[in-house]
């Protein structure tokens, strides 16, 4: 993990081996239920793969799978799965 990443851990972050985490990059494992007038919190995990590499500044929202070998851009904002060795 690089210098001053963050991971908002209400629900399990499983990292593998051999991932970078990059430098401000924020895995947050909470959200709130925007369908509801209390706007409930809302939590899923978050698993990033072996030989994964989370770019700077990347966001990774909760219930979110990044496959093995995948690479998570500098900045990119991902809500869905990211497939393996893939580029997002």
């Amino acid at each position: 993990m690089a210098p001053d990443a963050d991971c908002y851990s209400v629900a399990c972050i499983e990292i593998g081996s051999r991932v970078t985490v990059s430098q401000r990059a924020f895995l947050c494992c909470a959200s709130h239920d925007i369908t509801s007038p209390m706007m409930e919190l809302t939590f899923q995990p978050i698993t990033i793969s072996s030989q994964s590499w989370i770019a700077a500044q990347a966001f990774i929202g909760s219930g979110v799978t990044v496959g093995e070998g995948a690479v998570v851009g500098a900045c990119a904002v991902v809500t869905k799965d990211v497939e393996p060795w893939t580029v997002v």
